[in-house]
């Protein structure tokens, strides 16, 4: 099968082609290194004309959620209208994998967050990402492609000699605080609140078997994540364990934030045959820490 990656080079992008890869699929990358930029609906038809896609798995995307605040409309110009034009230029029924976020889920929700939660998007990048989905799964009810929606929680970890540099994440930055790029990382309270952090080799995992699944006419949405929680400090202790350093931490008065954010997974093992078999904090972080010391 002829899958289609957008947003191949990066992170994420990155390991769902190597799994594709090693699945047996021929992998297509479009992105800027390829000279294609999503927001450019000519090159993008041109580009999948020559391609000829059998599966479309969309990844690009601008992720940040602070900085949607101060230039929303560059997140809905490449969120929502780079996934029109990958839309418009289909010309026959393929397997459409988005890559979304739990950031659709919001805020105010507390504990183990089911896909038939309404979507509460607090950000201009939340929004983008709910409409995104809505445009897909409208475009799947009419038979022209077939929808599957992941919204993915904390990915992290490393695959493939790839790993996670994002500065705006706990685990780079716990890095970062060990080998002396940052003088500390800083928590918010004692560092209780636990986040659901799930291994990019999982995710690429779902993301395969969402490409294998996906019928036209059809629009599912799934949870990836690992099920479970994991508190910040907890992260703290594990990289200690890992690299056998001591982490320097800066804690900050507590912020009002949900105690518990954790992925309900059961339809993704259910509709995706799926599990997170690699999502425990000791892998994720064994695997992280690797990468970032390799020469």
């Amino acid at each position: 099968m002829r899958v289609l990656v957008t947003g191949g080079q990066g992170y994420l992008g990155h390991a769902v082609c190597h799994a594709l890869g090693a699945a047996g699929h021929q992998v297509a990358v479009l992105g800027r290194r390829t000279g294609v930029d999503v927001r450019d609906r000519g090159t993008v038809a041109e580009f999948v004309r020559g391609v000829r896609p059998d599966a479309v798995c969309h990844l690009a995307a601008l992720t940040r959620a602070r900085d949607s605040f101060a230039d929303p409309l560059a997140f809905f110009d490449v969120n929502v209208g780079g996934t029109l034009n990958l839309l418009l230029a289909l010309d026959r029924p393929v397997p459409f994998v988005l890559a979304s976020s739990s950031i659709v889920y919001g805020g105010r929700q507390t504990g183990a967050l089911g896909e038939d939660l309404p979507p509460n998007p607090e950000s201009p990048y939340a929004a983008s990402k709910v409409a995104a989905e809505q445009m897909v799964a409208a475009h799947a009810a009419t038979g022209a492609v077939g929808g599957v929606i992941l919204r993915c929680f904390n990915i992290s970890g490393a695959v493939a000699g790839v790993g996670d540099a994002d500065p705006t994440r706990i685990i780079p930055n716990v890095f970062r605080a060990i080998t002396g790029e940052l003088p500390h990382v800083t928590l918010n309270g004692d560092g209780s609140a636990t986040r659901d952090f799930v291994h990019i080799t999982d995710v690429a995992q779902a993301v395969t078997s969402a490409v294998d699944r996906a019928r036209p006419g059809e629009s599912q949405t799934y949870n990836i994540g690992s099920g479970t929680g994991t508190s910040m400090a907890a992260i703290i202790e594990a990289a200690e364990v890992v690299t056998g350093r001591r982490v320097p931490v800066k804690h900050n008065p507590p912020k009002p934030e949900p105690a518990h954010l954790i992925a309900d997974i059961a339809r993704a093992r259910a509709g995706l045959d799926w599990e997170p078999r690699h999502s425990t904090p000791d892998r994720i972080l064994n695997d992280a820490w690797a990468v970032w010391t390799a020469p």
